[in-house]
């Protein structure tokens, strides 16, 4: 793949919404961006095959009915669960964003600690709040978790919105194998102290162990709350005026760094 422009689908339909600024992210970082709908995928599962990298993005999937990508997940689960196997095996990217990465913990693409990629494992479920939240969180990566999207990255400012964002597992033994095999990606923090946190509003959902985000043990398959698709521009942050009147307006979002790190990734596996 070196030099070369990787190919990532975008699966949309059914009330997902962020197809736009997530083809964008990747256009901007060096991919070649194809959307497909989630109707002419499932009649013709191979067309994965076409592609290095693949998106679950964010939205409110068949009206969040049934709980938060439920549904969604359930006809990928059926359909085209070989093909995502497959996908898997080959050294190929996931990336899902807020009700992308609810569709994956379904499906169990995450963590899938155990190997097994179609057997779920945790959930995303209702925040602790009790209500939908639409704000901007600060997270803090892990760097000796082995994700492939996050390399490099300590701190960065995204925004979430979600009505069932809190990351659950059924036991703290679970979370510590999480953490013992890299799994746990990023954590909500304090901007102040960076530390990771339980406390409203910086952690929004109230998320054991303050996890955001995670990945499978390859660290090629990756799911997050926040969306970084939605900071490609410095502008973009609400506090941009202030971060340019100080001479501190960086050129792009930081947000694209994650798309940056794929694209990289793919060009020289």
């Amino acid at each position: 793949m070196t030099g070369l422009r990787p190919r990532v689908v975008i699966i949309t339909g059914y009330g997902l919404n962020c197809e736009a600024e997530s083809s964008l992210a990747w256009e901007m970082a060096g991919a070649e961006v194809e959307r497909i709908h989630l109707k002419d995928l499932l009649e013709a599962p191979p067309r994965l095959r076409d592609f290095q990298a693949l998106m679950f993005i964010g939205g409110f999937s068949y009206g969040d009915h049934m709980g938060s990508g439920h549904v969604f997940a359930l006809r990928v689960r059926h359909h085209l669960g070989d093909e995502l196997r497959k996908f898997v095996a080959e050294g190929k990217l996931i990336l899902g964003v807020c009700n992308g990465f609810q569709i994956m913990t379904k499906i169990g693409l995450l963590p899938a600690i155990g190997g097994d990629y179609l057997r779920q494992e945790v959930a995303l479920i209702r925040n602790d709040c009790g209500s939908f939240q639409d704000r901007w969180v600060h997270l803090r990566f892990d760097s000796h978790s082995q994700c492939v999207f996050t390399r490099g990255l300590e701190t960065m400012p995204l925004p979430v919105r979600h009505g069932e964002g809190k990351f659950h597992v059924s036991s703290g033994r679970f979370l510590e194998e999480l953490e013992r095999r890299g799994c746990v990606v990023c954590r909500y923090v304090d901007p102040a102290t960076r530390e990771a946190t339980q406390q409203f509003p910086w952690n929004p959902n109230g998320s054991v162990g303050a996890v955001a985000g995670i990945c499978d043990p390859s660290g090629r398959v990756f799911g997050l709350m926040p969306h970084p698709e939605a900071y490609l521009f410095p502008e973009n942050h609400p506090r941009w005026d202030l971060h340019l009147l100080a001479g501190k307006l960086a050129p792009e979002g930081q947000g694209l760094k994650i798309f940056r790190n794929a694209v990289e990734y793919l060009r020289h596996a």
